[in-house]
């Protein structure tokens, strides 16, 4: 029996459907071509080529072809030469990774030889190579002017760096107070008092928003954003300067000036400020300068712009915060709560409300909720962006947008290393009268906050720096063996990496070493904190209470306007 034949489906439409569907074809045609229109966009007119009636055409048509074929000839080459430094790379690899082979066979002695390679090679960015540049600028500096933030002097002050310099017999050291407009004008006349006792002092307050030699004169987009109606002017420079002529006259010689200092306390800005040019790069951000720079003032003085001071890692949570040379992007969450709780419990609580203007808190996770709530900062959801908050608080405390000021001891108790032969041995070869009426004239000219507006803040005394560069090397080693199971497993893992992304981990892990003790002290205040948040707040804020001098939150003040600052210092 047959099989009946299967039609295949009719694919003949009614003419209704057939019209309707060629209608809307056309509809979105034209509407396609509406908007080109209104975007302004043409077809592509196609090459018309060389007209027959054209005189020497041929001619032109043979410039072409060559042209096409030069062309072609030089991607070849091109493409030729890449393949050539493809298989370089590959013949270098497979070597380098014979190597390794090698000297693993060959046992643990190997392997150390070979980090000791790489570990000479310093990044700029680590601690060691920031102590390098440090002693560099010590060891050519005849006369040594240590920066120090108005705010907060006896903070910025550093025992190690003071102590080389007077131990070292022929080096002057001064004390350059700056950013003195942001202290009420008796707190400023205070210090000057104080500190002018055991060093020669020098008032001075950086110009902002120096234009460089090579900026043309157009605003560009990020330029139009900064406030020019702030004043630019610099105060003290004259003083500084004289000061410094007249130790070029007892020397009989050309000097150099060392500047040095912790971060953000305006050492780039001041050197610009002498020099009258944008010469050295500032910014906000902490460690901007990395290596020593040399700037020319005049035919006798040359200024030497310093690394940052680092901070060393005993030091307490307060120096940390404000003093550290790490950046607040790259630190942990726990080091900025810390650093954060550490700022409020030496602040007066009712001038913190006042200047933030927000209600009362009780502790520093409500101060930063409330404020992240005020400024906007949420993530999804509208939750409260407390990491971001808290580290856009320390940039602005260290920066000069708050007005803050801490009162200098009651008596004057002389460091050991200082004797009054060694204050005497300093004030030599400078005229103190004339320094004095100098930072007079500068203190008059300038305008202050209100002591009211300025918050009262407590001092933690001097902070400890690291200078030499073998301390920094001692620190790292006595962390190594916490690691070392991580980074056995870490080369297993990376064996079959190019050898410059090796040494870019091995660089890596360095700065993690270096910096793993400052981790670990910090890490080991919060302990059980996951477990129980309560008893270790309880237990911190009893700590921090003890150990630490801190004014009462309760303390009363003045109620008034806060003083606002939008300068750039470094």
């Amino acid at each position: 029996m047959k099989r009946p034949k299967l039609r295949k489906a009719s694919k003949r439409l009614t003419c209704h459907k057939r019209y309707k569907i060629q209608k809307k074809i056309r509809e979105h045609h034209r509407k396609v071509r509406k908007e080109a229109k209104k975007r302004g966009r043409k077809k592509p007119k196609k090459d018309p080529g060389v007209p027959s009636a054209a005189p020497f055409k041929e001619k032109l048509l043979r410039e072409a072809e060559q042209r096409k074929q030069r062309l072609e000839e030089l991607k070849q080459k091109q493409k030729l030469n890449r393949q050539k430094e493809h298989e370089k790379r590959r013949k270098l690899e497979a070597k380098k990774n014979a190597a390794k082979i090698k000297e693993k066979a060959g046992g643990k002695e190997s392997s150390g030889k070979s980090n000791a390679k790489t570990n000479k090679l310093l990044d700029k960015n680590s601690k060691k190579s920031f102590c390098r540049e440090l002693e560099k600028v010590i060891e050519a500096s005849d006369v040594i002017l240590e920066v120090l933030d108005a705010r907060d002097p006896m903070g910025c002050r550093c025992p190690q760096l003071e102590q080389a310099v007077t131990c070292s017999g022929d080096k002057k050291l001064v004390l350059v107070l700056n950013k003195i407009d942001l202290v009420p004008k008796e707190n400023l006349e205070k210090w000057l008092n104080y500190l002018k006792k055991e060093f020669p002092t020098v008032a001075f307050k950086s110009a902002t928003l120096m234009k460089d030699r090579t900026m043309r004169e157009q605003l560009t987009r990020r330029r139009a954003r900064v406030d020019l109606s702030r004043t630019t002017e610099r105060f003290g420079s004259k003083c500084l300067l004289k000061l410094l002529q007249e130790h070029v006259k007892t020397q009989n010689k050309a000097i150099q000036v060392g500047v040095v200092g912790f971060p953000n306390v305006g050492k780039s800005s001041m050197i610009n400020s002498l020099k009258g040019v944008r010469a050295c790069n500032v910014g906000l951000a902490r460690g901007v300068t990395k290596s020593m720079q040399i700037v020319h003032i005049d035919k006798q003085t040359k200024m030497l712009d310093s690394p940052s001071i680092i901070a060393d890692p005993s030091n307490n949570a307060l120096a940390l915060a404000l003093r550290s040379i790490i950046n607040t992007e790259e630190s942990g969450s726990a080091d900025v709560f810390e650093g954060v709780d550490a700022i409020l419990n030496h602040c007066s609580k009712q001038q913190v409300v006042m200047h933030y203007s927000i209600p009362d808190f009780k502790n520093t996770e409500e101060f930063l909720t409330l404020l992240a709530q005020k400024r906007g900062m949420l993530k999804k959801g509208g939750v409260p962006d407390i990491e971001n908050i808290a580290k856009v608080l320390l940039c602005d405390w260290t920066g000069a947008k708050i007005s803050y000021h801490s009162q200098p001891p009651e008596s004057q108790r002389l460091p050991p290393y200082l004797t009054e032969d060694k204050i005497a041995e300093m004030h030599e070869c400078f005229k103190l009268k004339i320094l004095e009426e100098e930072n007079n004239n500068t203190v008059q000219a300038l305008k202050y906050p209100s002591p009211a507006s300025s918050i009262v803040f407590q001092s933690a005394g001097m902070t400890d720096g690291i200078i030499e560069e073998n301390k920094v090397i001692e620190e790292a080693s006595e962390w190594e063996n916490m690691e070392t199971s991580q980074e056995g497993e870490e080369e297993e893992e990376d064996f079959t990496e190019s050898d410059d992304d090796q040494d870019d981990v091995a660089e890596e892990e360095k700065d993690v070493k270096e910096e793993s003790k400052a981790d670990v002290t910090r890490k080991a205040k919060l302990g059980n904190g996951q477990t129980s948040p309560t008893n270790s707040e309880k237990q911190m804020a009893e700590s921090e209470h003890s150990n630490s001098l801190s004014i009462s939150l309760d303390n009363t003040a003045d109620e008034d306007d806060a003083y606002d600052f939008n300068t750039d210092y470094v």
